[in-house]
């Protein structure tokens, strides 16, 4: 009889291990599928990230080249007003020339 109660005993207990064993994989299991999501989760963030990056880094080039070509046009227009009104004041001054050599 003592022989048979430590039988059941030692079969009860391998039935609770066994049970805790099942238990155990199936958090374990769940625990590295909360992982897994987690970690894709992170790297879809990083590339959206990454991707948001690469547009405004590219609408800030397509700045900086509006600002450059709208001041490189301001530019070429003074330029061209500056010798514009340089050639007025030259021909004034061979127009006065020659008025003063015909008196």
């Amino acid at each position: 009889m003592n022989t048979s109660i430590k039988a059941s005993l030692i079969l009860a207990a391998a039935l609770g291990l066994s049970a805790c064993s099942d238990n155990a994989q199936n958090e374990a299991a769940e625990a590295a599928n909360a992982i897994t999501g987690d970690v894709q989760s992170t790297i879809d963030n990083a590339a959206a990230d990454v991707a948001n990056i690469s547009v405004d880094a590219v609408g800030a080039a397509e700045n900086v080249a509006d600002a450059t070509g709208a001041a490189a046009a301001n530019t070429a227009a003074k330029a061209k007003d500056a010798t514009a009104n340089a050639l007025d004041r030259a021909g004034d001054s061979l127009k006065d020339g020659a008025d003063k050599v015909e008196h």
